[in-house]
Parts: structure tokens; sequence; C-alpha cells
């Protein structure tokens, strides 16, 4: 079953003094173009979280973000309070006038009055991140294979009706072979010459064989089925799919440019528009 290159998932944990989200969305690109963003805490794990995604998700614009919500009540950020005392005793000797609290606002607002104290990542909590990382992984890929049920079945009803509008092109052929006969033979009549009836059979022939789209119709239908074929494969399939709506293409226009004829030319424009709302999709396919 084919798989949409579009996608979401989202799962979060709570631990003791935080809470932790992971996001991975993904759409549609030629290739992998993969954007990680994490605390710088976790920063270390940023390889082998690339491969891991890389691994699970193939293809796609594919961004991953792990958040952190701090829960508990003491903060890891604190005043420097030697700093502080120094800055202040600095600034008496500045403004002797100055109150102790006109002072310590001073004070404050000088550089590495607060500290940060460096997280060190924990195990135990980092193997109960993995599991989350897993959890919306996994959650993404059920929505591509979601999503990839949704474009099976827009492909199969759009093969369907370029199957149909063929057949109905097919069906006026006869149509199309005598309305080409009798202008032929109007067009002599005109010139009021005789023409050797034979010959005329044999040009007649020579003439409707290059016009003749049994080949095109024959080679459409393999390519139709081979779509199909390739749509019920279990590998990633979309840039085969992509080289498929090439060759029905080929034949598409190869049809219209001999049919000869308005209303096998209408069927063919009908066939185009079906063929393009396939490539479209055929984009989104992993």
């Amino acid at each position: 079953m084919i798989q949409s290159m579009t996608g979401f998932g989202k799962a979060s944990l709570q631990l003791p003094t935080k809470k932790i989200t992971v996001e991975v969305k993904s759409l549609n690109s030629k290739g992998l173009d993969l954007n990680v963003r994490m605390p710088s805490v976790y920063r270390e794990m940023e390889l082998g979280l690339r491969t891991q995604i890389s691994t699970r998700l193939e293809r796609g614009k594919i961004d991953f973000a792990i958040y952190v919500e701090s829960t508990a009540e003491q903060t890891s950020t604190k005043v420097n309070v030697p700093v502080v005392k120094s800055y202040i005793a600095q600034l008496r000797e500045v403004y002797a006038d100055a109150d102790e609290t006109e002072l310590m606002k001073m004070a404050v607002r000088m550089p590495d009055t607060l500290k940060t104290e460096r997280e060190e990542i924990d195990e135990n909590d980092w193997e109960q991140i993995q599991s989350i990382i897993d959890e919306a992984l996994q959650n993404i890929l059920n929505f591509r294979k979601d999503e990839g049920e949704s474009l099976e079945k827009e492909f199969n009803l759009r093969i369907s009706n370029i199957r149909q509008l063929m057949n109905d092109t097919l069906a006026l052929d006869p149509e199309r072979v005598q309305a080409i006969k009798d202008r032929l033979q109007t067009a002599i009549s005109e010139l009021q010459v005789n023409v050797d009836e034979n010959r005329f059979e044999q040009e007649l022939i020579y003439y409707l064989e290059k016009l003749d789209i049994t080949e095109e119709k024959v080679r459409l239908t393999n390519h139709l089925d081979y779509f199909i074929e390739t749509l019920g494969g279990s590998e990633a399939n979309g840039r085969k799919l992509g080289f498929i709506t090439q060759e029905m293409g080929r034949e598409i226009n190869t049809m219209g440019s001999k049919s000869n004829h308005a209303q096998m030319q209408k069927l063919v424009v009908m066939m185009k528009d079906e063929l393009e709302k396939i490539k479209e999709q055929v984009l989104n396919v992993l």
C-alpha cells in the first residue's frame, strides 16, 4: 500500500520537573529534507536522532521538534550574589548619596548577575523521551498510511476514468475512418478526375495506417495496468508512479495528434485532465 509524504505526529510526557512534547511534521519533497530543533541540553543526541528519523520516514520535508516546559517550583537560573554585591560596592563609590534600593536596581541590570546551571542529560529521562519520540514517529507513519489510502482511492478513480475515456475514443474510430474516406472521396469528385479505385484504396489504407491508434491504445492499457499493479506494491514507489504517468502522457498525446476527429480530440483532452490530477497527487506519494 502506498503512503503519503504528508503527515503529522505528536506525543508528550510528564517528567518530575518538566513536560516534554515531541512534534513531527512532513510535507512532500524530492528527497529527505530534515530540520531538527531541540534544547541545547539534548544536542549531543541529534546525530542519532537524525539517523532514526531518516530510517523511519525515508523521504519528505520533515520538521522535528522537542519542546521542554518546566513544571518545577525551582528554577535553574539563580542570582549571582557575589557579583551583585561587588557591583553594589562599586556603585556606592560613584553614587554615594543613592539608597540601597536604587543601587540594587542598577546592579541587577549589569552583566553576569544571573547564572544558569548547565543541565546534564539524565539517562533515565532520555529513555522515556526516546519512547515518546518513537510514539510520535509511529503516529506520523499512521497518518501517512491513512493519507495513502485516500490517495489510492483517488488514483483508482482517475485510472478508471482514463480507461473509460480511452474506450469511448476507440468506439468513435469507425466513424472517424468513414469520415476520412468520405472527405477524400468528396475532394476527388470535386477535382473531376478519374482515379484508379485499387490505387485509391491502397493510398487510403496507407493514410489510415498512419492515423491508426491501436498501438497507442495497447501501450496505454499496459501503462494503466502497471500503474494499478505498482499501487499495490510493498515498497516506496512515488518516483516509479511518476515515471509511469510520463509514459501514459506520451500515449495520450499521440492519440490526440492522430485522432483528426473533433469528438475524439475532446475525449483526449478529458484524458489529459484526468492524468494531470494524477500527476499532482503522485507528488505526495512516498
